[in-house]
């Protein structure tokens, strides 16, 4: 399949891309997927949005600002700030956000009615996104809307929003908890309106990847605009289902800077970087700057007060470190043993640790090198085993791991002047 920088423009479904060129050397045809977006999605950042609704949040206009620059430097597609109605700050804040001049589009995140677009619309957005509950508990305990009326309102918001020349998505909340009949009515009334999307989304984060592949499948089937999803990540699938979404059509993924959000968060920017750089390497390197993913990491960890989890995918401080001994010498003499994603993608570098019980004397002898320490290799043997000794009786730092390397080396150096001497 052709890697592109972008997905190519219009809806994208079943039977909407060309097919590749084959050679005419070749009798054979390729099997492509034609539904699949894995080598051509979108992000819609949302830091600025459901970010806000995490627990620790408070984002004043400064921190907004950088955030958003720092969104914009890494290259997603959208950014997605709280809806303007929200307080008169959170409209300021649009107006500001939107006069920026980022190159990513701005789109704000309001309730479906006629109020809050216009509000939207007045900010300057390049985009609103219309959102209203479907599931029978939203119905009976959020806004007490029939489908009927959910359709009624949605298609005159959208005719208003169109009309302002702005892009306009239409998502129902708590989709995989809606009725089946319901999404698919509501969903094909407004692609025929002619929205830039539809979303879906899986507000309590109950669903599975087989649950979101065939509710995408099914709905690629009835709508020709974009398809949006959304995840949340109270099961831990969010990652594992914007995947399977891509696989069965969605073309926008929503993300934030590490997950955060409304409870356990969606589904995290640099976790998601994570998969697809496996998954569809030439068009994510290509099309997103990989190696400011740490910074904005950074900025919006301090801006929460919270540190980046040990286990975090790419720049947990774990995440490229090598313990055991049968790993590091492997990594030592091809990385990709035990790595699936090369840590300079991301500006990063792998570690080797040489501080424990279990280490291996590849791993030492390398860190011998690096300071310059001469040793054969039964020398190297000798000084791991005093390494593990002293590791099985208390923690070590890298410091005190290089203190036996060069007493030890000391102490070669001595004798085989000794030796030398009596010789």
């Amino acid at each position: 399949m052709c890697l592109t920088d972008a997905p190519p423009s219009g809806p994208v479904s079943s039977g909407s891309h060309p097919v590749q060129d084959q050679s005419a050397s070749s009798p054979y045809q390729n099997v492509n997927d034609f539904i699949s977006n894995v080598n051509r999605f979108k992000i819609i950042e949302s830091t600025l949005r459901e970010g806000e609704q995490f627990a620790n949040a408070f984002f004043d206009t400064e921190t907004k600002i950088r955030i958003a620059k720092a969104l914009d430097e890494f290259g997603v597609d959208y950014i997605e700030l709280t809806s303007p109605v929200s307080s008169p700050q959170s409209y300021e804040d649009c107006k500001t956000i939107c006069s920026l001049g980022l190159k990513t589009k701005v789109l704000t995140h309001v309730r479906c009615n006629m109020e809050d677009a216009k509000k939207a619309v007045e900010c300057g957005v390049d985009g609103v996104d219309l959102v209203i509950g479907t599931s029978s508990f939203l119905q009976k305990y959020s806004h007490g809307k029939s489908i009927e009326m959910i359709q009624k309102t949605a298609l005159e918001v959208i005719e208003y929003v169109k009309s302002q020349g702005v892009e306009v998505r239409f998502s129902s909340e708590d989709s995989f908890r809606s009725d089946l009949v319901d999404l698919l009515t509501l969903y094909k009334a407004v692609d025929k309106a002619g929205v830039n999307r539809v979303g879906v989304a899986d507000t309590v984060g109950g669903a599975t990847p087989r649950m979101v592949y065939d509710l995408i499948r099914t709905l690629r089937g009835v709508v020709s605009c974009d398809i949006e999803t959304h995840f949340h990540d109270d099961t831990g699938c969010a990652v594992a289902n914007a995947h399977s979404a891509l696989e069965a059509g969605a073309t926008h993924i929503d993300t934030s800077v590490l997950g955060i959000g409304e409870r356990n968060g969606i589904t995290p920017l640099g976790a998601l970087m994570a998969r697809m750089v496996v998954t569809a390497p030439e068009y994510v390197t290509k099309k997103y700057n990989l190696k400011a993913l740490k910074e904005v990491e950074e900025l919006v960890a301090s801006a929460v007060n919270i540190n980046i989890p040990f286990n975090n995918p790419i720049t947990g401080f774990c995440a490229f470190t090598h313990k055991a001994g049968i790993h590091a010498k492997a990594i030592l003499a091809n990385p990709s043993t035990y790595e699936i994603i090369d840590p300079a993608l991301f500006g990063l570098t792998r570690y080797i640790s040489i501080n424990s019980r279990i280490t291996g004397w590849n791993a030492i002898r390398s860190r011998c090198e690096q300071l310059g320490i001469n040793m054969t290799d039964d020398e190297v043997k000798e000084v791991t085993a005093k390494i593990k000794q002293m590791a099985d009786i208390r923690p070590l730092a890298i410091d005190d791991t290089d203190s036996i390397l060069h007493s030890y080396h000391i102490e070669l150096q001595k004798k085989r002047e000794l030796q030398e001497q009596q010789a």
